[in-house]
C-alpha cells in the first residue's frame, strides 16, 4: 500500500475532479489517500482521509503565501510516497518537496496563461504581458515535477514540449452517476439549463438575449455564481431576463434535479483561446443525463456533439442562432430523444471516468516503479 497525498489550497474538499474522481479512484485501488484542503471540513469517506487546514488570509496574494505555506508544512509531516497538487500557486512549495527527494505530480486543470487573457480583475493592457510572464514561471517550476497530469490533450501537448512524464486525465463523468431512465418525453418542462460560472465570456449575455427569441413558454434554469458579482446587474436589464429561473449555487443533488426537468443543456462559451480546446465538464454531464447539448461551434466541440449526433453547435455570439437551436429541439421531441440517447451512448463508450481512471492508475504505477 502506498500513501498518496493530494493537496489543494483553492478547491473545496468535495471537488468533483479531486475528491470524487482522483482520490476515490486511488483509494479503491488499494492506496492510502490523504487530501489536504484549506478552510474546509475534515472527514473520512471511501478510504479517503480529508484533512482541513485552518488558515486566515485576505485576498489572492495572502492566500498564495499563507495557504501554500500551511499546506507545505502539513505535507512534510505526512511523509507520503507521492504528492499530487492541484493549484499553480503551490508550485513554489512543490519545488521544495521535490528538492527534499519527494515524488510530486502537478495536476493542471486549466491552461492558466490563456485563462489570464480573459480575467476581469486584470486590466486589459496587462493581460498579455502577465500571461507571458506566468507561462514562463509555470514552465520553470513544472520542469522540476516528477510528473504532470492535465485536464485536456491540448494542455498535455504544451507540457510535453519539455517534460516526458505527462498524461491527460480528462474530467469525464463517473459512470455510476448516469441514469438509465428515459427523460426526453413530450411532457418535459419547457426549460433549458445552464450550470456553471456565470460570466460574460461563457456566453450568458447572448443566451439571455436569445430567450427573447424563443417560444413564449421556454425558460432558462440558471445555476451558478456571478463573476464578477456586478455582472448580474447587466443581465437583469435584458428583456430575456424575465424568462430566467435564477437558482444560485446548486449542489450535486440540485443540479441533477435541474437536468431532469430541462429539455436541453447550454454550453455556448465565447470563442476565446482558453475555451477553444477545453472540455467543459458540464457538456459531458448533460450528455450523461440524456440532455441534448447546445454548444459553441468550435471544431473540437463539433466533433464531439455533432459527430455523435447528441446536440446542435451554433455561433455563440449570435443570439438568433442560439434561439433557433433551442426552438428546434423543443419542437422536435422525438429527435431530441434520439440525441439524448446518442449522448448517453457516447459517454458510456468514450467519455467516461472509468477509462480515465485506468490512465491515472497506470500513470501512478509508472512513477512509483521508477
Amino acid at each position: 500500500m502506498k500513501h498518496i497525498c493530494h493537496i489543494t489550497t483553492v478547491h473545496p474538499e468535495r471537488d468533483t475532479r479531486i475528491f470524487y474522481k482522483e482520490c476515490k479512484s486511488l483509494a479503491s485501488n488499494g492506496n492510502k489517500v490523504t487530501l489536504l484542503v484549506v478552510n474546509g471540513d475534515s472527514f473520512e469517506e471511501d478510504g479517503v482521509q480529508v484533512t482541513s487546514l485552518p488558515c486566515k488570509f485576505k485576498g489572492r496574494i495572502q492566500r498564495f503565501r499563507k495557504a501554500s505555506k500551511t499546506a507545505f508544512k502539513k505535507a512534510l509531516e505526512i511523509n507520503a510516497d507521492i504528492y499530487h497538487f492541484h493549484d499553480p500557486e503551490f508550485l513554489v512549495a512543490a519545488s521544495k518537496l521535490v528538492k527534499r527527494g519527494c515524488k510530486v505530480i502537478y495536476d493542471v486543470h486549466e491552461d492558466l496563461p490563456r485563462q489570464l487573457l480573459s480575467k476581469h480583475y486584470i486590466p486589459k493592457y496587462l493581460r498579455k504581458p502577465v500571461s507571458v510572464f506566468v507561462e514562463k514561471l509555470e514552465n520553470r517550476y513544472a520542469r522540476q515535477m516528477t510528473g504532470i497530469v492535465t485536464a485536456t490533450d491540448f494542455i498535455r501537448d504544451r507540457f510535453l514540449q519539455f517534460h516526458n512524464k505527462v498524461e491527460s486525465i480528462k474530467n469525464y463523468p463517473i459512470l455510476p452517476a448516469i441514469s438509465n431512465e428515459s427523460k426526453l418525453k413530450a411532457n418535459k418542462n419547457a426549460e433549458i439549463v445552464y450550470v456553471g460560472s456565470i460570466t460574460n465570456e461563457r456566453g450568458l449575455t447572448e443566451l439571455i438575449k436569445a430567450l427573447e427569441l424563443t417560444k413564449t413558454d421556454i425558460r432558462l434554469n440558471l445555476a451558478g455564481k456571478y463573476a464578477p458579482e456586478e455582472y448580474r446587474n447587466e443581465l437583469v436589464k435584458l428583456r430575456g431576463w424575465e424568462k430566467v429561473n435564477e437558482i444560485g449555487f446548486a449542489n450535486r443533488v440540485k443540479v441533477r434535479e435541474l437536468f431532469q426537468k430541462s429539455f436541453a443543456g447550454m454550453v455556448t462559451l465565447h470563442p476565446i483561446i482558453n475555451y477553444l480546446d477545453a472540455l467543459p465538464v458540464k457538456m459531458f454531464e448533460y450528455m450523461a443525463d440524456k440532455l441534448p447539448v447546445i454548444a459553441s461551434d468550435f471544431p473540437l466541440w463539433k466533433e464531439i456533439v455533432e459527430g455523435n449526433n447528441c446536440g446542435i453547435c451554433v455561433n455563440p455570439m449570435d443570439p438568433e442562432a442560439i434561439a433557433n437551436a433551442i426552438n428546434w429541439i423543443y419542437e422536435h421531441p422525438d429527435e431530441a430523444e434520439e440525441m439524448g440517447q446518442n449522448g448517453l451512448k457516447a459517454v458510456h463508450e468514450i467519455y467516461n471516468w472509468a477509462i480515465e481512471e485506468k490512465k491515472l492508475i497506470n500513470f501512478y504505477n509508472n512513477l512509483l516503479n521508477n
